[in-house]
C-alpha cells in the first residue's frame, strides 16, 4: 500500500463502451472512500489464453495485464452474466492472471464483485461461479455484501450512470468494507 492507500485494481467484464458493468465501474470510482484508488486493467487486447504463446513468453499485453495487478492490493470485479456465467473475456484474463499455474498474481489477494444486467436475478449466477474460480486463483473473496444491480435499464441514465439508491448504498458499502477488508488482510501478513 501506498501511503496507506488501497490500490485497487478492476477488470470489467464486458468490452461494450456503454455496458452497465462499465457504468458501475465509473460509479465506484465516484463512490470509492477516502483512502482508495481504483484504476481499471484492460482486458480488450489480451489474446486468448494459449500454452503453446504461454512457453513463449506473454505477450505484452498479458505482461501489463500481470504488472497492472501485481501492484494492486485488492482486486475489484465488475461483471455482467453470459448464459448463466461470467464472460469469456472476463474468463480469459483470470486464466492469464493464473500463469504460471501455481502461481497466480492475484494469489492472496483481496477481491470483491459487483454486477449489473437486464434480468431480475442480476449476475447472481455469474457471481457464484466467479467466486468458484477466484477460490482456484487463490484470491480471497469479500463476503459482502453481494451487489446484484437487477433491471439495469431501470437503474442507469442515458449517460451510463447508475441512479439507483438502493444500488448506489449496496455498491458504496461494497467498497468500503473492501477497503476494511484489505487492511485487516495485509496486517494480518505481518
Amino acid at each position: 500500500m501506498t501511503n496507506g492507500r488501497v490500490e485497487v485494481a478492476a477488470l470489467v467484464g464486458s468490452l461494450r463502451r456503454q455496458s452497465y458493468n462499465r457504468g458501475l465501474l465509473r460509479t465506484a470510482m465516484l463512490l470509492q472512500p477516502e483512502g482508495m484508488r481504483i484504476y481499471e486493467v484492460p482486458i480488450d487486447r489480451l489474446p486468448f489464453y494459449d500454452e503453446d504463446v504461454e512457453r513463449q513468453g506473454d505477450p505484452p499485453p498479458v505482461r501489463e495485464l500481470k504488472t497492472a495487478l501485481a501492484r494492486a492490493d485488492a482486486l475489484l470485479i465488475l461483471t455482467p452474466e453470459y448464459n448463466y456465467s461470467i464472460s469469456g473475456v472476463l474468463k480469459n484474463a483470470l486464466d492469464w492472471a493464473s500463469r504460471p499455474s501455481g502461481r497466480s498474481v492475484v494469489r492472496g489477494m483481496p477481491a470483491a464483485i459487483m454486477g449489473a444486467a437486464a434480468g431480475r436475478s442480476g449476475t447472481m449466477r455469474a457471481q457464484l461461479h466467479l467466486r468458484q474460480i477466484l477460490l482456484y486463483l487463490g484470491a480471497v473473496a469479500l463476503p459482502e455484501p453481494e451487489v446484484y444491480v437487477t433491471f439495469a435499464a431501470d437503474k442507469f441514465n442515458t449517460l451510463g450512470e447508475l441512479t439507483d439508491q438502493t444500488s448506489l448504498d449496496q455498491a458504496r458499502q461494497l467498497l468500503r468494507n473492501l477497503h476494511a477488508w484489505t487492511l485487516m488482510l495485509h496486517a494480518s501478513r505481518g
